[in-house]
């Protein structure tokens, strides 16, 4: 019985019981929910299981099942469970030393089974046992006997019975095909007759194909379970360090507090001392006063006495003899009284000054319980390249934790990941590089190694922060080689001089006409910043112009200063006036930004490059030493951070770091004036005497050139798709070249 035990609990295991939830007997004929909890059909007939028209309600766990078109009964069978259930009876009632019916003959006429046939999984009266060993086909069937002892070796010998059509005459046929249209298992007679037309398949290719996808469905659930139990092991430790955390806290806090209540209550004692020694000091002085001025009452009270007495009874010859005496007397004492000051000493009564209001308010702010753990759902990321992702070029994004309550994290530690996953079925997962700053800010940097559509996934402690997953487009690399008409032409009203492209997309051009003209990314006019003049806000040749954020800075040439505005043209603050000094500036041309907000300024006539803070404060000079003469015009930044220098008057691209030591050389160009820098490091440079755009390699050779252009000015990369920008100076157009 002991195998017994163990197949029941193994099928308990599941079906937790051979008996359906709902009647309380052994399944007849049971049905399986979406939920995959089973119960009699005629159980779910009656309507024990709370049904309606569309949905039936499991009342094990309350989950829905659609009510199958064609009625109740089109459940799907649990024929396993209703095997198990056979099963279960026989042995129990072999082992109980009950009877079983012979499956051969009829109504049992020759006496209960005695023996079960492995092969015909049948079982057999005396006499059809008989049969069986004297047929010639069925002589080598497996036979066991049936015992009380050997319920164990019936239990192991049993298995799941064929299924035969039920359709009249064809009850000997197996149902070894399924009929996809109908969603049925039929026989091969079937296949011929009512399923001619229909999508019949043979049932062991179907059975292989349900094998593939569930075992394939379970490798997925068993690697969800795992995740999930290690999720659970993750938050059982979060939970004891919680728990820690708050009893380490809690010690710490009344540690404190009893500290500063042994604080407080040492102060009170010693302004208890303090009051008692000054209403001491007080009271002292105050009965030496009252002493003093009861003794003089007193001496008063004698002289008073003494002259009524005379005036009353003394003879003339007596006043005469003591009356000069007398009233000296008096008028001394009057004297006396007067010179003495008869306000009570130390007058002023003891105060006390605690500041209580202040104290309290300091009381409440006192202390400050810190999530250690930042809130991924109230986590941000923003991308810290302006530039589109392209396939084998980096990227980074910034990630900024916050608090449950959205409030920025102080600190670091947190576990931040990043993922690209490319959404084709064949490219490689991108894991990217974190880099934590300690301060609640990460640096997530991405190379992509594919083009198409991705996702890109940032996690924090395991849960996805705000916009996670984000779809992203990477593209390929630009064929630079391939330029060669423009895509789009816009048309200014005046020469266009220089460039910059608002993360929006929105074009800013500098122009001849003392103003800046913004389009719109179809080329239309959307606002005219500036007018000629010296006044805020006004122009004489904005030779450069930059833009970060919603800043606009522009080189003001003919005024000899840089003037910062909003993108919308608002007036904000200049700096640089005519001159040679350090900050001063002598024909400025160009403009630009680093990363850190560092504003680096080409200082024409003074053959100078000028590096100033975003507020205009001087910070460093580059005279060109090492390069030869420095004729600076147009500025750029590599990758790397160096600034590349459209050197004017020498024909070629200067190169300097930013602490101002020259780097390197290359070009051999006509007047180059204009430049941008792609992130790959390639240089596109504006020939003004060329007429030519010219597409410069990494290492400075010259592989492509946009040719036909009149008099080029300035160059410019959009950050949105990376479209080349050039002010085609002599026709009065922005040429806009898509790659």
């Amino acid at each position: 019985m002991e195998q017994v035990a163990t197949k029941s609990s193994k099928m308990e295991s599941v079906h937790t019981t051979y008996k359906c939830a709902l009647c309380s007997k052994p399944y007849d004929d049971p049905r399986i929910l979406s939920c995959l909890h089973s119960f009699c059909l005629q159980c779910i007939q009656r309507g024990v299981v709370d049904g309606s028209q569309t949905a039936l309600k499991c009342p094990t766990c309350g989950q829905s099942t659609n009510n199958p078109a064609a009625g109740i009964s089109a459940l799907p069978q649990n024929l396993h469970l209703e095997f198990e259930v056979e099963v279960a009876r026989y042995v129990s009632k072999i082992a109980n030393g009950g009877e079983v019916c012979c499956d051969h003959c009829i109504d049992g006429r020759n006496g209960p089974a005695v023996a079960f046939c492995c092969t015909c999984r049948d079982f057999l009266c005396k006499l059809c046992q008989e049969h069986h060993r004297s047929g010639r086909k069925l002589s080598k069937h497996t036979i066991i006997e049936i015992s009380k002892e050997g319920a164990n070796q019936l239990l192991a010998a049993m298995k799941p019975r064929e299924h035969y059509c039920s359709q009249l005459n064809h009850e000997d046929n197996k149902l070894n095909f399924y009929c996809e249209t109908c969603n049925l298992l039929i026989c091969r007679d079937c296949t011929t007759v009512a399923h001619k037309e229909h999508s019949v398949t043979e049932l062991s290719t179907v059975a292989k194909a349900h094998q593939k996808k569930i075992t394939l469905a379970l490798k997925s659930t068993t690697n969800i379970v795992k995740k999930l139990m290690a999720a659970i092991e993750g938050d059982n430790k979060m939970i004891e360090q919680v728990a820690a955390t708050k009893k380490d806290t809690l010690s710490f806090i009344n540690q404190t507090f009893e500290t500063l209540h042994q604080a407080l209550e040492k102060r009170r004692n010693e302004l208890l001392s303090e009051l008692e020694a000054a209403a001491q000091s007080k009271t002292t002085a105050l009965i030496l006063q009252k002493e003093t001025f009861t003794k003089t009452v007193e001496d008063i009270g004698y002289l008073n006495k003494v002259a009524s007495y005379s005036l009353q009874t003394h003879t003339d010859h007596e006043l005469v003899a003591i009356g000069e005496l007398l009233s000296t007397e008096l008028q001394a004492s009057v004297k006396k009284v007067e010179a003495m000051s008869l306000t009570p000493n130390n007058h002023s009564c003891t105060s006390l000054s605690l500041q209580t209001d202040d104290l309290s308010g300091e009381i409440s702010k006192f202390g400050q319980i810190i999530e250690l753990s930042p809130s991924p759902s109230e986590s941000t990321w923003t991308s810290t390249s302006l530039s589109v992702p392209r396939v084998e070029n980096m990227f980074s994004l910034r990630v900024d934790s916050k608090t449950s309550n959205g409030v920025g994290h102080p600190h670091g530690g947190a576990q931040v990941k990043g993922e690209l996953k490319p959404k084709a079925q064949n490219g490689d997962v991108v894991c990217g590089e974190v880099k934590d700053h300690w301060d609640g800010t990460y640096t997530v940097t991405l190379t992509p190694q594919t083009t198409g559509p991705h996702q890109l996934h940032i996690t924090m402690d395991g849960q996805p922060i705000q916009r996670s997953p984000h779809d992203i487009d990477v593209r390929p690399k630009p064929n630079y080689r391939a330029l060669s008409s423009a895509h789009q032409v816009i048309k200014c009203s005046s020469y266009p001089l220089c460039f910059a492209i608002h993360n929006n997309g929105d074009i800013y051009v500098g122009s001849w006409a003392n103003c800046i003209y913004v389009f719109d990314q179809n080329g239309q006019l959307k606002n005219t910043i500036g007018s000629g003049g010296s006044e805020d806000g006004q122009f004489n040749y904005p030779f450069g112009i930059a833009i970060k954020g919603d800043m606009l800075y522009v080189a003001d040439y003919g005024n000899h200063r840089v003037q910062k505005l909003t993108a919308r043209g608002e007036f904000l603050q200049q700096f640089g006036q005519k001159g040679s000094g350090q900050g001063q500036l002598n024909g400025p041309s160009a403009v630009i930004v680093d990363s850190k907000n560092r504003l680096i300024v080409s200082d024409y006539y003074n053959h100078r490059i000028q590096i100033f803070n975003q507020d205009g404060g001087w910070l460093l000079t580059i005279d060109g030493k090492g390069a030869s003469s420095l004729n600076p015009w147009g500025l750029a930044l590599d990758p790397q951070g160096n600034i590349h220098v459209a050197a004017y008057g020498s024909n070629a691209i200067k190169v300097f770091n930013m602490d101002g030591a020259y780097v390197k050389m290359y070009g051999d160009l006509k007047c180059p004036i204009g430049i941008a820098i792609d992130t790959d490091g390639y240089s596109l440079v504006c020939e003004k005497d060329g007429n030519c755009l010219s597409i410069i390699d990494p290492q400075g050779n010259k592989i492509h050139a946009v040719e036909n252009l009149i008099g080029p000015y300035g160059a410019a990369l959009d950050p949105i798709d990376g479209s080349v920008y050039v002010a085609n100076f002599g026709a009065s157009t922005v040429l806009k070249y898509s790659i």
